[in-house]
């Protein structure tokens, strides 16, 4: 986590769920909504690290198993009910393998869309109901990524469900749109979190920075601060949207 910014109040008195929010992004944008005066609720699958995050800046931690679809519902479910309501569903939550297409497997793909996807499509359906029952709008933030509009080698399946995160997207901003509903994704691009860190080098390090303008790589805090003002009402017109955070690596 980054240094302890000053508290404020832009989203006091809003309800946020944060899918995926143990750590890195997602644990970074718990942090930041509950120092802006929101009550949070955090789920993964990561107990010791997202309770011990939870506690830290005053949230609720429950236990998901994002690739059980039944999980993923139910505790969601759990989560709004806790709450009394959601303002702010974040899905944050998503997983990275590497493989060359010709030795992607059937069972690596389906683990990449049931976490990256599929739980996205579960938690949206339980929000948006809470959402829409309630009559007040809402705001769906969804973390895609840069691979959704630049794939790279190696990373089809990911980019793929990415790119699907992009569409589900869209369409959500669609169809909910009449109830006062925005959706958003972000499309972080290489973000120095624990995703990924066991592969990562030194040089691999230098030679991301080295693609964008900025000469750096991202942090979580990064895309904290673009996912903090898409839930704030700064961007109540603004829906549909995959946003980059990439450092100018993309800029469309």
């Amino acid at each position: 986590m980054t240094a302890a910014r000053q508290a404020g109040t832009r989203l006091a008195g809003k309800r946020v769920v944060v899918i995926g929010g143990a750590r890195g992004i997602g644990g970074e944008i718990a942090t930041r909504c509950a120092g802006e005066g929101a009550a949070v609720s955090v789920l993964d699958r990561l107990v010791e690290c997202g309770s011990a995050l939870a506690a830290s800046i005053g949230a609720d931690f429950h236990e998901v198993d994002l690739v059980d679809p039944d999980s993923a519902r139910s505790v969601t479910e759990y989560a709004v009910e806790s709450l009394g309501g959601v303002d702010i569903l974040v899905n944050s939550a998503g997983i990275l393998r590497f493989a060359p297409l010709l030795d992607v497997t059937v069972s690596d793909w389906n683990e990449l869309f049931s976490i990256n996807t599929r739980a996205m499509l579960t938690t949206m359906q339980v929000a948006t109901r809470s959402m829409i029952a309630a009559g007040d709008g809402g705001k769906i933030i969804n973390i895609a990524s840069m691979a959704a509009k630049k794939g790279g080698a190696n990373e089809g399946a990911y980019a793929a469900s990415k790119a699907a995160v992009v569409a589900l997207t869209r369409v959500a901003a669609l169809e909910w749109g009449q109830h006062g509903i925005t959706a958003n994704s972000l499309c972080p691009g290489y973000i120095l979190t624990e995703m990924g860190a066991d592969t990562r080098t030194d040089d691999d390090v230098k030679t991301w920075a080295s693609f964008s303008p900025l000469g750096r790589l991202g942090t979580a805090a990064d895309v904290a601060g673009v996912a903090l003002f898409l839930a704030s009402a700064d961007a109540d017109y603004l829906t549909g949207q995959a946003i980059n955070v990439t450092g100018g690596m993309v800029m469309h």
